[in-house]
């Protein structure tokens, strides 16, 4: 397992079970599993991995990465993982996302949707790793998403991820007022109190966070964390 900065640099955390096994001690609400290297290299979902994690989940789990046939979905959720987060195979084939919220339901079906800002202003939808662009908005795209049939979308920053400076509010209320889907805002975090600001500022009906769940002091060292459940509703009250 390892953790991004700009979904470039990566930092080894260690093994996949045992920090699902982690998360799980700490009652976190929602593991994301995302396979960040399956559709650069054209390769299928690792199903023996996927098993093997969700047998250790005690959590609700989703999976992306990879996914480009109705079978794979299919063989993931008989896994035991509850949604998939359909990426670069959605921008190369729309009707795949419609076909899979049609096959499983649209509440199994996350969009995940990428955004780096533009030289000269704005943003612009990536994929494959950030590598590749989409000339399209985060808002035409989330609304193109949702009349696609997804039931959720994940919304990353490429500027943002890893950086540890906070979440691009601006990117996330733009997106949260173009559809009426869930958005989970992701990359930024810096802290818990901004865990709440994309929530309670930008319309967010979710956060979530890699670094700050895994790193911790000025030298970022590997040392997996997360919120009492306490200290997650006092931050949260009133959102």
């Amino acid at each position: 397992m390892v953790k991004t900065r700009k979904f470039s640099t990566r930092t080894y955390l260690g093994d996949p079970v045992n920090v699902v096994n982690l998360f799980n001690m700490f009652e976190v609400d929602e593991i994301l599993l995302l396979d960040i290297s399956a559709s650069q290299k054209k390769r299928e979902p690792n199903m023996e991995l996927i098993y093997m994690l969700a047998e250790e989940c005690w959590v609700p789990l989703t999976y992306g990465g990879g996914i480009t046939r109705l079978k794979q979905i299919e063989k993931i959720i008989l896994a035991g993982v509850e949604k998939v987060v359909l990426g670069s195979s959605a921008v190369y084939n729309l009707s795949f996302l419609t076909e899979a919220a049609r096959e499983f339901g649209s509440q199994s079906i996350v969009a995940s949707v990428d955004v780096k800002k533009r030289f000269f202003g704005g943003y612009e939808v990536r994929y494959l790793s950030g590598t590749l662009k989409v000339r399209i908005t985060p808002a035409e795209r989330a609304l193109q998403l949702q009349e696609a049939g997804a039931g959720e979308i994940l919304l990353q920053s490429v500027d943002r991820d890893g950086e540890m400076n906070g979440y691009d509010l601006e990117l996330i209320e733009g997106v949260t007022t173009a559809t009426d889907l869930p958005v989970i805002a992701c990359s930024g975090a810096a802290n818990r109190d901004d865990l709440v600001a994309p929530i309670k500022m930008a319309g967010a009906s979710a956060s979530a966070a890699g670094s700050l769940f895994v790193f911790s002091g000025i030298e970022r060292g590997v040392v997996i964390n997360f919120p009492e459940r306490a200290v997650l509703e006092k931050l949260l009250a009133g959102a």
